[in-house]
């Protein structure tokens, strides 16, 4: 993929994006963490959310993308931002929480990533892990629908984000390096202007890995494709708003 993430429209739906790591947070044991690190911090949003939690604690974001550092830098000049790579990244001693919200879906094989990660905390230290597990709503099966219709095809085949593994996978990795694993999924349902709010929902996400490799041309004609397939799939309900469902996956572990 060639090009950064878009801060701005993902903050379009800050509101939303900002609920799952609230929940995340909530479920997180911790009274007086000395390091925090947000994993995959993207615009800062959820690193907000950590610095206000913990105030004495140094608060520390970790992104691949230059732009959503640039965009986290801005909203919280208080804490640290670094850029660096999560599949290979450790993080420094004394760390007592690694957070993170809709990231490790993007890692490869990011179950012995989560595993290692986890294996270098201290005693009593937390991994705290969110996911979207939504690859079978039918918002990202019209993706690979509108994909194959096309004629970009050949060119976009295999930009579908993997199926994560099954919950029974996480517990079985986790378990043996913590005093605690608790794992849940939430259902969403996101009250949304329409079918093209939907597709701009995703343009920040998962349409990414198929509009990378097209043209102007052509990336408009995929979206007016996908956006007619998503109005066929979402009705308009009583105030003519869609509701886009949305699971998610969540892991509270404590080593």
């Amino acid at each position: 993929m060639t090009e950064d993430w878009n801060p701005a429209l993902y903050l379009a739906f800050e509101d939303e994006r900002t609920r799952p790591p609230r929940d995340l947070l909530a479920r997180v044991p911790l009274l007086k963490p000395r390091r925090v690190i947000d994993l995959g911090c993207g615009p800062g949003n959820s690193t907000e959310l950590l610095a206000q939690r913990w105030p004495e604690a140094e608060v520390i974001g970790v992104d691949n993308s230059p732009a959503m550092l640039e965009q986290a830098r801005a909203r919280l000049p208080g804490a640290r931002f670094e850029l660096a790579d999560l599949a290979s990244w450790t993080p420094p001693e004394d760390t007592d929480l690694l957070f993170a919200n809709a990231v490790f879906q993007w890692v490869p094989e990011h179950l012995d990533v989560l595993a290692r990660l986890l294996d270098k905390l201290p005693p009593g230290g937390v991994l705290a892990v969110q996911m979207p597990d939504n690859v079978s709503e039918p918002s990202h099966l019209l993706m690979e629908e509108a994909a194959a219709a096309g004629p970009w095809a050949a060119r976009v085949a295999g930009a579908a984000r993997d199926v994560l593994p099954a919950v029974g996978a996480y517990y079985d990795r986790l378990a043996p390096l913590a005093r605690q694993v608790d794992i849940w999924h939430t259902l969403y349902n996101h009250p949304l202007a329409g079918p093209a709010a939907i597709a701009d929902w995703f343009r920040s996400t998962g349409l990414r890995t198929y509009l990378a490799p097209l043209d102007e041309a052509e990336r408009a004609a995929f979206l007016k494709d996908y956006t007619a397939r998503l109005a066929r799939a979402y009705p308009a309900r009583v105030d003519g708003k869609v509701l886009l469902r949305f699971p998610r996956l969540f892991i509270v572990a404590v080593r």
